[in-house]
């Protein structure tokens, strides 16, 4: 090459194999990231990062402190309100067997493990054993349906709905005790992962025990709000290590007319101290019940299917009431059920003649 003539590195015009498999690295990290997006998108716009508070079972497990009730959404709507739960946060959801929709709501699983929304580890699943089925071989069959119906292989949660088997006569028959023991078994096979009661009184989980009970229920379900704070079962339930989920935590305003309650009887959600509380805080009546219940330490399952009540009932986990606002609300002097399983009551053929009998204790003024 002669003397003056430049000389041109030409190697930059043709990219090397090293900066292609760059170029090729930098494509897919974005293609990830596009991915990536979009599968959070697709897990829904509502999605809590913030994980909702637990509660440690007697069994080592976890429960979610807020969870989503479906007793009384309607059919057509649960499949939907489910999706809307879990992508929003939810990882507790409440069922039973009575409810007649668990086939939704196992059609609503379904779609969120398919979408890659949660894991089934991820979820808490509750069901209970409808009063019909009680007694071993039934206990177990009717397990097995609920599996089906959600398209589970366990439960998280079965309980005992009622302390009653739906047959008249002088005693529960088949007796609790033998139901229990087919909980037991249930949970020994790993069909269930904990088992409990509702609607039990402490009378009736001293029976048990008594009985030859092997486990100790790990949740007890039961009404509970600022209106009928259950104060006395729940201080019992917690010195035995049984945990409390509160249901009916707005105090069912939406089943007056069911539970033959008149149109001026009170409720949580219309009392003046649950409003001010609200409105000094910017929340919901219905956040500030909600609150209560997870702050006093139960576990909670408010319903709805509507997607902004489900989110707005999530966000009670969010904030904390003072001290003298949860003081206020744990002292309101009205204390009647809401749900007083009157259906239950036979008084000519038993097993429960009254309210008393059903509840073992005295019955305060009732919610009529």
């Amino acid at each position: 090459m002669s003397a003056g003539v430049p000389v041109h590195d030409f190697r930059g015009v043709d990219p090397s194999r090293e900066e292609l498999e760059k170029a090729e690295e930098l494509r897919a990290a974005d293609e990830r990231a596009r991915l990536a997006a979009a599968a959070e998108a697709h897990r829904g716009a509502y999605r809590s990062d913030a994980p909702c508070p637990t509660a440690r079972l007697n069994t080592g497990a976890s429960i979610p402190l807020i969870g989503l009730g479906t007793w009384k959404s309607e059919k057509g709507a649960v499949r939907a309100a489910v999706v809307e739960a879990v992508r929003a946060g939810y990882r507790h959801i409440d069922c039973a067997a009575v409810y007649g929709n668990e086939e939704e709501v196992g059609e609503a699983l379904a779609q969120v493990f398919s979408e890659g929304v949660v894991r089934r580890s991820d979820l808490f699943i509750t069901s209970k054993l409808w009063n019909s089925e009680h007694g071993g071989e039934r206990a177990r069959a009717a397990c097995l349906k609920t599996l089906k119906d959600l398209r589970l292989d366990h439960l998280d949660l079965y309980l005992i709905h009622w302390p009653h088997s739906g047959r008249p006569g002088p005693a529960v028959a088949p007796p609790l005790a033998e139901t229990w023991a087919a909980l037991e078994a249930l949970a020994s096979d790993g069909l269930a992962r904990a088992i409990g009661v509702s609607n039990f009184s402490i009378k009736k989980m001293q029976a048990l025990a008594e009985a030859g009970a092997r486990v100790t229920p790990a949740v007890l379900q039961v009404e509970a709000h600022p209106y009928w704070r259950n104060d006395a079962l729940i201080s019992w339930a917690r010195s035995r290590g049984i945990h409390v989920t509160a249901y009916s935590p707005l105090g069912s305003p939406d089943s007056a007319a069911m539970m033959r309650r008149g149109p001026d009887a009170p409720t949580p959600m219309g009392d003046p101290t649950v409003a001010a509380v609200a409105a000094r805080l910017g929340k919901s009546p219905a956040q500030v019940l909600i609150r209560w219940a997870a702050q006093r330490g139960t576990s909670v399952l408010p319903k709805s299917v509507h997607p902004d009540r489900i989110r707005a009932n999530l966000e009670a986990a969010a904030f904390e009431l003072p001290a003298a606002d949860f003081e206020a609300l744990s002292s309101l002097p009205t204390q009647m059920r809401m749900l007083p399983g009157d259906f239950l009551v036979d008084p000519q053929n038993g097993p429960y003649r009254s309210r008393a009998e059903l509840w073992d204790e005295p019955e305060p003024a009732a919610a009529l």
